[in-house]
């Protein structure tokens, strides 16, 4: 079924705290793929790593911080707002039965694809949205197994395919190599040490303001 809206884009994370590498890759996907919009979509509660440092209200602040003078992103609280644990399914159906005529699509870095055979319901997801691998250089994926069986199923070359249809469809794009950790961050930080240029000035003020990562 072909469709004339642009593509939306989807990316979730803990944001704690959001910095520079997430936003990169925002933002060159959006460009790339000529993209209607990113959705920057905080977690709740994770599944699968350990909870956030920072609570969902000051990573959704420090998200808000970060992207309030670029209008191509958008900051969206749907997850928060629903709380429990966080699924990326849930929160593809809720967007799709919003949007039900916008492709939307899936962005996530190629460590993360890596495990998508253990994600929550992982088999449904290509029914609602398309997968965007951003990758840097050097990368590898596996030659074979379940991630390459639906890589070489699914994969598309042409960038209009995601445009052109509302899901189903896997695109492997190169960005650039920000090699920043939201971990090390709050080290930094913890340590009294300053993180300025890992993240945005407005994300780091804030920070200061409200003493998270500090050690008390």
């Amino acid at each position: 079924m072909h469709q004339t809206h642009k593509a939306i884009g989807i990316l979730g994370g803990t944001f704690d705290p959001i910095h520079l590498g997430h936003l990169r890759m925002a933002i060159e996907l959006y460009e790339a793929l000529d993209l209607a919009k990113v959705h920057l979509t905080p977690t709740f509660k994770p599944m699968y790593r350990k909870q956030p440092i920072a609570s969902p209200a000051a990573r959704l602040a420090m998200l808000k911080c970060a992207i309030k003078s670029e209008p191509a992103l958008v900051a969206d609280d749907r997850e928060i707002r629903r709380k429990g644990i966080t699924y990326t399914i849930d929160t593809l159906i809720e967007m799709r039965k919003e949007m039900p005529d916008i492709p939307l699509c899936l962005l996530v870095g190629i460590d993360a694809f890596l495990g998508f055979a253990s994600w929550h319901r992982f088999q449904e997801i290509l029914n609602h949205a398309h997968i965007i691998i951003a990758h840097r250089p050097h990368y590898h994926l596996p030659r074979d197994g379940m991630i390459a069986d639906l890589i070489h199923a699914k994969q598309q070359k042409d960038i209009a395919y995601i445009h052109e249809n509302m899901s189903g469809g896997i695109l492997l794009r190169p960005i650039t190599a920000l090699e920043i950790s939201a971990t090390d961050i709050r080290k930094q930080i913890a340590m009294g040490r300053n993180p300025r240029y890992l993240l945005p000035d407005g994300v780091y003020d804030y920070i200061n303001q409200h003493g998270i990562y500090t050690v008390r």
